[in-house]
């Protein structure tokens, strides 16, 4: 039975899921190697509380309950010790997530179950970093954590029924729809979603029409909730270009990323996360 999570990695996936977690009743420990990014996921947090009670969609006796679950560290190795599951938020980049899983391998009780929450990436190769890949799956969560109803879940090559039916049910007691599907790059929503993104940069490089006009014809025209440029901005144009390399790498030509994102990204015009990306968020109350 899973009861304690770890979340390693702090950022906006590795809080969102931290939040939810424990929300939801598990135990859950956020791990991170600096200790600002901790302290800035703290205040994260709390704040989701926060803004959580004022909307009415948790009670204080709820947001205090799910507080006292929650705690922060930065010695990996400490926190795996006692871990049911762990689940890696961690940057799209296969180095360091191989440091981490090697870390896990050494710490991790033989019992506990490993999670990448990647948006592209192999789960089979992740679980080579570790000695249990019967154990290890994706988790794909989506951004924001707490809004969003899926998790994406991706069986590698030696993954266990067991172990997709024990993740599933800690979704599932997450309060998120699922689905199972099979590793190939991109899944299923991030080889859609990069199209579209990517699609409408190259709309905007050839100068069809402004980024509301682009939005707005998406949003409306195809039902889409958020436009392109709208939802690039909130999950990173970093992410966004990461996962289009990786994609164009193994998918071929129809991903090559369109050169005016690249631009963006070298010029650090990220999204919201930077105050500006395709639009400006200065001075904009989170």
């Amino acid at each position: 039975m899973i009861n304690c999570i770890v979340v390693v990695g702090s950022g906006v996936m590795g809080r969102g899921i931290a939040y939810v977690a424990a929300l939801s009743g598990f135990a859950v420990t956020v791990v991170d190697t600096k200790s600002t990014a901790l302290e800035q996921a703290k205040k994260e947090i709390e704040s989701l509380f926060e803004k959580g009670i004022k909307r009415q969609k948790i009670t204080s006796e709820m947001a205090e309950k799910s507080l006292n679950k929650l705690r922060y560290e930065k010695d990996l190795s400490f926190a795996a010790e006692t871990a049911d599951l762990v689940i890696e938020a961690v940057p799209e980049q296969l180095a360091i997530k191989k440091s981490v899983f090697e870390a896990l391998e050494l710490h991790a009780p033989a019992k506990c179950y490993f999670a990448t929450n990647t948006s592209t990436m192999s789960p089979t190769e992740v679980a080579s970093f570790s000695n249990r890949p019967d154990k290890t799956i994706a988790m794909h969560f989506f951004n924001p954590v707490h809004k969003m109803p899926l998790v994406e879940i991706v069986r590698g090559l030696e993954t266990s029924d067991e172990t997709v039916a024990a993740i599933k049910q800690v979704a599932e007691q997450m309060g998120k729809e699922t689905v199972v599907v099979k590793e190939f790059p991109g899944f299923i929503t991030s080889r859609i979603s990069a199209l579209v993104g990517n699609e409408a940069f190259y709309m905007l490089q050839e100068g069809i029409g402004t980024p509301e006009e682009i939005d707005k014809a998406i949003k409306l025209g195809l039902n889409y909730p958020m436009g392109p440029f709208e939802l690039g901005d909130l999950v990173g144009l970093d992410t966004r270009l990461n996962n289009l390399k990786y994609l164009h790498e193994k998918l071929g030509e129809k991903y090559r990323p369109a050169p005016l994102l690249e631009q963006y990204v070298k010029a650090g015009r990220l999204g919201r996360k930077t105050g500006k990306g395709v639009y400006s968020y200065t001075g904009e109350e989170e």
